[in-house]
Parts: structure tokens; C-alpha cells; sequence
């Protein structure tokens, strides 16, 4: 489960008075006057009054003002839970590319957490230019809109800001850490990277093993020049 934060606006933060009051009654007589108890000798009529906005220099709310602020409120100190949501759920047909079905199959399990892949992709720009990388999915996943990727008007491209970019026109190399990896350069392997987690080596050297709790699989796809995928178990969280 995901828990959904709301922003504090400054109507929130005003607001936080409310919580004083268990119900709109409450809110009414704290704005009554001990004249007012005294005179009309009714709480009906001092809550008539109040709510007439005679009692209050400012904004008088409505019960229904009210309850809405005050609901705002409680949902910012106190966020609701909301499951996660798929991107490729009902998206990714039969007939879609293998690529999808592969990344569709592994949405859940890098979504919750006992998964991290990284997808390594070579493939050309709009512009005919090759660019490679190493793509970190679980941070993708949460930091961009898949469903156009997953419906196949949009495809997954490596970016400056992933695991390892290279431009092949350029020779520009890029590398960066992700959520779930720490980018390393060994002396004798090369690029690898450890997960955060578990702190295990992943190994890329397509003449290497992968690494402990990793799978190494390459996609034949229509989509791109080369496409491997490497699948880590998290088995420990430290």
C-alpha cells in the first residue's frame, strides 16, 4: 500500500483550528457571546445568529465549508492509504511486443519491492542517433506516466539521469545512482553496480555471471538494437 501525501496550503494550515471541534454545533457556539446566553437564553437561536455571520468580524462558514475544510485537514495530518497501481494492467495485449509483455510481467514485482531490474537497451533517436544505458525500472516506474510506453505510442528510451547513458555521436558518458543502486567502477570489471538494499554486485560483463540473486536475459525485440534485462532478487533489506 502507498500512502498519498497532500500538499499543506495555507487554507490547510489556517484551517488547523478546526480540529477543535467535533462538529459543526461546536464550531457555532465557540463564535456565541455571553450576552448571548444571557439575553436570548437559547442555544438554537445563538447558533441562528452565528451562523447569520452576526457573531464573527471574518468569514463565517457553512456547515457544508466546514465540513470540507475540516476533511482537508484530516486527509493532509492523517493520509489515506491507496494501493499501487499498475500501468500495464489491461494494456499490454497477446500480440504486443515481446519487450512489453516482458516488462509488464515485472511491473508488480518491482513496484513492491522484491524485484529490481535494470534493463540495459541500445537503441537510435528520432534523429537516427544511437544512444545506449542501463535503466534502473523500479525508478522509472515511480517518476514518469508508462501507460503511453505500455500502450506502444511511446517508447522507453535511455536519459542522461539513468544508471549509464552513452551517446554514440558524441562519446559523451554519463552515469548516475538511482534510488536502488550505487553506479561503482571496478578496476578490473568495469561498471557495476551495487543495490542499496541488499548490497549486492551486479555485474553487467555479459562475460561474467550477473551476480549473487540476479538473472540475465536478453529481449529479441523489434523495439530496439539490443535489449538486456537483469533481474535482482532483494532478498535482504540492511
Amino acid at each position: 500500500m502507498a500512502r498519498v501525501f497532500l500538499k499543506a496550503t495555507p487554507q490547510i494550515e489556517a484551517d488547523r483550528n478546526l480540529l477543535r471541534f467535533s462538529c459543526y454545533e461546536e464550531y457555532l457556539d465557540s463564535l456565541g457571546t455571553s450576552q448571548d446566553a444571557c439575553y436570548l437564553q437559547s442555544v438554537e437561536a445563538s447558533r441562528i445568529i452565528a451562523n447569520l455571520g452576526y457573531r464573527s468580524s471574518g468569514e463565517t462558514l457553512s456547515r457544508e465549508q466546514f465540513e470540507k475544510r475540516l476533511a482537508a485537514v484530516m486527509s493532509y495530518l492523517y493520509p489515506p492509504y491507496k494501493a499501487y497501481e499498475l500501468s500495464s494492467e489491461g494494456l499490454v495485449e497477446a500480440d504486443a511486443d515481446v519487450f512489453l509483455q516482458e516488462l509488464s510481467s515485472r511491473e508488480r514485482a518491482n513496484r513492491i519491492g522484491v524485484l529490481s531490474s535494470i534493463i540495459f537497451l541500445r537503441a537510435f533517436t528520432r534523429c537516427g542517433v544511437e544512444v545506449s544505458g542501463f535503466i534502473d525500472y523500479t525508478e522509472r516506474l515511480t517518476k514518469e506516466d508508462w501507460k503511453p510506453i505500455f500502450k506502444g505510442e511511446r517508447k522507453l528510451m535511455p536519459k542522461r539521469f539513468d544508471l549509464g547513458f552513452y551517446h554514440w555521436k558524441s562519446g559523451d558518458v554519463v552515469s548516475n545512482d538511482s534510488l536502488n543502486y550505487k553506479v561503482l567502477q571496478h578496476p578490473q570489471k568495469g561498471l557495476i553496480f551495487q543495490n542499496r538494499f541488499d548490497r549486492k554486485i551486479i555485474n553487467p560483463d555479459p562475460g561474467c555471471e550477473p551476480g549473487a540473486n540476479t538473472s540475465r536475459k536478453r529481449i529479441y525485440t523489434k523495439l530496439y538494437e539490443l535489449c538486456i534485462i537483469f533481474d535482482h532478487v532483494v532478498r535482504q533489506r540492511i
